[in-house]
């Protein structure tokens, strides 16, 4: 009987497949999931800041809140940058998703929106009021319309409030959930609607021009890289950090989104 004898590569061999494999070179890009509109023009200016560093990047956009955070948990994506801690809490409670905040990025203040009105105050008895249908920012609308005076919510309600926390309506407000993405779309169907910043943006509305009522620009909803758990301390993991985390990014964001965009680095 013949005896086989294990192959042994040459030295050489496994460091160079290895360099081959390597996340974040040519061969292997380091995967970015981002929703479209702001996230992605930022998500390009790091791009270029990270090449620098030898470190490549290939930007994957999607028009939705919940694929980039199933294709990273899925390995499909190596990081994903549009939502804020809130938002990633709720997903890894919901759908137990191994995934981890990396860092901040941006804060996009949440806004009003009307075609019809100027003020929140004058939303005429029984009007209807889009919210995102999405629990965080369902909630953190509510908050946002309250504290505008649309109605009032039981004491201490925050991003987790949902229409059964409106303790007093007097106008009889309607409020409608919807997709977040599609609520630009409904300004000429509804009173008014509260949209994010990204989806705002994107739909040629200004948030420091155009909105009726805006969050300030301390809000607590700082968007975050998510990575999954074990990728947190990773080499890629930190170079992409500190590449997002760059003075040339903030300049970037304040030049191109006059402060309807606040860098929170």
């Amino acid at each position: 009987m013949i005896t086989r004898r294990p192959l042994i590569l040459a030295g050489l061999a496994l460091p160079t497949l290895a360099h081959a494999q390597e996340i974040g070179s040519a061969q292997r890009p380091l995967r970015i999931g981002v929703t479209a509109g702001p996230h992605a023009q930022v998500m390009e200016k790091v791009r270029e800041i990270a090449a620098r560093d030898g470190l490549v990047i290939r930007v994957i956009e999607f028009q939705d809140y919940i694929q980039p955070n199933a294709a990273l948990a899925a390995g499909d994506l190596d990081a994903n940058s549009y939502q804020h801690q809130p938002f990633l809490d709720q997903q890894v409670r919901d759908r137990r998703l191994p995934l981890v905040a990396l860092g901040k990025t941006l804060i996009f203040p949440m806004g009003i929106y009307s075609k019809k009105h100027r003020r929140v105050a004058d939303i005429p008895q029984g009007g209807r009021v889009a919210i995102p249908n999405d629990p965080t920012n369902g909630g953190r609308a509510l908050v946002l319309l309250a504290n505008n005076g649309a109605f009032t919510l039981r004491e201490g309600a925050d991003f987790r409030a949902t229409v059964a926390d409106i303790t007093g309506n007097p106008r009889r407000l309607r409020v409608v959930e919807l997709e977040a993405a599609q609520l630009p779309r409904t300004l000429d169907e509804v009173e008014a609607a509260t949209i994010n910043t990204n989806f705002a943006i994107p739909a040629g509305l200004n948030p420091v021009r155009d909105a009726i009522a805006l969050e300030s620009s301390d809000s607590p909803y700082a968007n975050l890289i998510a990575v999954r758990e074990q990728d947190r301390a990773a080499p890629w993991a930190q170079r992409l950090l500190a590449a997002y985390q760059n003075q040339e990014v903030k300049d970037f964001v304040t030049a191109t989104f006059q402060g309807s965009v606040v860098p929170a680095f």
